[in-house]
């Protein structure tokens, strides 16, 4: 499967990866300083949700470092795939 563009990440996704971690939105927020309202906003759009300020960014990189690989395209098959801690 082909990697995500790094910005590029689909609200499915995100839902997808914030329950694969059992994160509530609220968890989600302090862990990057986007507003909860915003993330319900991008966990609802279809496709890659429109963003500013650099957010689907800090929200990419929080469930990145939590474990959850971006795999596919926003097009072509998006989803996410869980890390195993070794």
């Amino acid at each position: 499967m082909q990697e995500v563009k790094k910005e590029n990440i689909t609200g499915a996704q995100i839902r997808a990866a914030r329950g694969a971690l059992n994160w509530s939105v609220q968890m989600l927020a302090e862990k990057t300083a986007v507003g909860t309202a915003t993330i319900v906003r991008y966990e609802a759009a279809t496709g890659v949700p429109p963003s500013r300020k650099g957010n689907l960014e800090c929200i990419r990189l929080a469930l990145e470092v939590a474990g959850i690989e971006f795999i596919g395209t926003p097009d072509d098959d998006p989803g996410i795939r869980i890390k195993t801690r070794k």
